[in-house]
């Protein structure tokens, strides 16, 4: 069976830890297309194709910050889970916010996993390595079926 190409959503609103991230798959010479979008709702807009977005095709991962303006990452959440279109969306949550509450509300939406900016480290080697083998082993539905 052949590995898929998994696309990344990063939903996050600081541009040097996008770019950390983004740098980061590179260097490990992880090819994934990458789209990134500072909020909740320009992520719909990028998962449902509105504005000037493609429609984000499947299978993707969904990396999302918790503290962000206009729609935080617990509001996105809250409202991904209601779209039918989008309810099954695979998402891990990357943040500074080490609160009970962010953590609770974030795995009570069905994450796949919350993990500090500041446990990761300055390379984000551990987490690229994580991704890379969770979506090289998990089976996604197809398009038709999602």
């Amino acid at each position: 069976m052949a590995v898929q190409s998994v696309q990344m959503l990063l939903v996050e609103d600081d541009d040097v830890d996008a770019e950390a991230i983004v740098r980061a798959f590179r260097k490990q010479k992880i090819g994934n297309a990458f789209t990134v979008v500072p909020d909740g709702i320009e992520a719909f807009r990028a998962l449902r194709g509105e504005g000037d977005y493609v429609r984000l095709p499947r299978p993707y991962i969904i990396l999302l910050d918790i503290n962000m303006p206009r729609m935080n990452g617990v509001e996105f959440l809250q409202e991904l889970r209601q779209d039918m279109a989008l309810k099954h969306s695979i998402v891990f949550v990357i943040t500074t916010s080490s609160r009970d509450e962010d953590v609770v509300a974030a795995y009570n939406e069905q994450i796949a996993g919350y993990i500090l900016k500041s446990r990761v480290g300055e390379d984000f080697i551990n987490l690229i390595t994580m991704l890379d083998m969770y979506w090289r082993i998990v089976e996604f539905p197809s398009e038709a079926a999602a």
